[in-house]
């Protein structure tokens, strides 16, 4: 027998029982069900992420026009109506279109050349009492027209405020002058063969 090897176990005799030592003695699982107080398996718990829609962008309390100028949105109402546009199964049957109205006019926030100059830029969409209405339909919901209608108010209101550069009076060039002669000559000329009879 070589050192280090522990000796063979002793191979049971005939008709002996095989008595397992209590420390080879398998556990009960703790899966497993029965009388040895094993558990049973819990059932898996599945969860499912549902990626939540965009929000609409929060509105802050004004609007930034431009330098100092700002407007807050106390001074604009916002009606939804029908909309004709785009909208699907709810098209002609859900209130989603924005209509925005300003007083432009009327406004305390703005300075007054700002306001001749939007007025100008407004065009139709300017009400004879000085308000400005903006109607907008172009998307499905009514938080997207919404601030649809509020942008191109801003951008009404950003483009009045840049001031017009001022036109300067220029002196008329020799060519200019030249040109308006010789024009004058040739529609003379002209008129002056529409004149001519003959009495044959």
């Amino acid at each position: 027998m070589r050192e280090g090897y522990p000796p063979p176990c002793p191979s049971p005799a005939r008709g002996e029982e095989t008595k397992t030592p209590a420390s080879v003695r398998a556990s009960p699982s703790p899966l497993r069900g029965g009388d040895r107080g094993g558990g049973t398996l819990p059932a898996p718990t599945i969860v499912l992420l549902v990626p939540r829609p965009p929000e609409p962008s929060p509105i802050p309390d004004s609007l930034h026009i431009g330098g100092a100028v700002h407007l807050p949105l106390s001074e604009i109402s916002i009606d939804y109506i029908r909309s004709p546009g785009p909208g699907g199964q709810n098209v002609n049957k859900v209130s989603s279109a924005a209509q925005l109205r300003f007083d432009l006019m009327g406004s305390p926030s703005l300075p007054e050349p700002l306001k001749h100059r939007a007025a100008v830029l407004a065009g139709s969409r300017l009400t004879t009492e000085g308000v400005i209405v903006i109607t907008a339909n172009r998307l499905r919901s009514q938080p997207l027209n919404r601030d649809d209608a509020i942008d191109r108010l801003v951008a009404i209101l950003r483009e009045a405020l840049v001031p017009p550069k001022p036109r300067r009076p220029t002196r008329p060039t020799l060519g200019s002058k030249q040109r308006r002669l010789e024009g004058k000559s040739q529609r003379g000329a002209t008129k002056k063969l529409r004149s001519v009879k003959s009495w044959d």
